[in-house]
């Protein structure tokens, strides 16, 4: 466990509070729109779900932006990520329980206004730890559309939706009342006139780049810590 823990708050890794550029990742709203850090689920239906907003904000204006790169960690308490949080994966307990589509709220607009093609490219269980998963998701627009964006304001990449197929009854996949840590790792801004991209990794706000199910179990740490020399040794594990 305490591997675990020293492993996730190296993940964990903000920009100072000065800063206004990098992620946030919310339930059910983007981080702007009062989007909640923590839920907390019965696992007793079968029905209903739940959203993960991941959003970003620049620290200047980005022109000509037409697609993006995302990347979302994972990491249970337990030994193992229980099947509750198998996804995508042909014959994953849950294979159809997660999807992904664009958010537009109040105080996060989507880049692309609803034209961009959104994808789950793959969900990797394993790297770091059994206990781990990898969410990659790469979304566009055609390049001629491609958008401006502005320094400051607040963008919503993708909403991630994962609902409560098999939690109950049979068949049913265990682990729903395991807590987990959840990060959004990193973001690559992908433009005419950058085709490698900017890479985002650190959080907008002090600890805004995660959120926890079930409370997290403690493996998410209650202050991030500041940017430091391991967070290139981390990275490479999820590239």
């Amino acid at each position: 466990m305490k591997q675990l823990i020293s492993t996730l708050a190296l993940l964990l890794v903000t920009a100072t509070a000065a800063s206004a550029a990098g992620l946030s990742l919310a339930w059910n709203a983007c981080h702007g729109d009062g989007g909640v850090q923590n839920l907390d689920f019965a696992c007793n239906t079968n029905t209903g779900n739940r959203a993960l907003v991941g959003s970003v904000q620049l620290g200047s204006d980005l022109a000509n932006m037409h697609s993006d790169e995302l990347v979302v960690n994972l990491a249970s308490t337990s030994a193992t990520l229980p099947d509750w949080w198998q996804f995508v994966t042909a014959g994953s307990c849950r294979q159809f329980a997660l999807s992904i589509s664009a958010h537009e709220g109040t105080n996060c607009s989507d880049p692309f206004a609803g034209m961009g093609s959104m994808n789950i490219a793959s969900y990797v269980v394993g790297g770091q730890s059994p206990s781990y998963a990898r969410l990659l998701s790469v979304n566009a627009i055609q390049q001629s559309a491609a958008v401006n964006l502005m320094g400051g304001a607040e963008y919503s990449l993708a909403s991630w939706r994962i609902t409560n197929i098999r939690t109950v009854g049979s068949p049913s996949c265990a682990g729903c009342t395991t807590p987990v840590c959840i990060v959004f790792t990193s973001a690559n801004l992908i433009t005419l006139d950058n085709p490698i991209g900017i890479k985002l990794t650190d959080s907008a706000a002090p600890g805004s780049n995660y959120i926890t199910w079930q409370g997290g179990g403690g493996i998410c740490p209650a202050a991030t810590p500041t940017k430091n020399s391991t967070w290139s040794a981390v990275k490479s594990l999820y590239r």
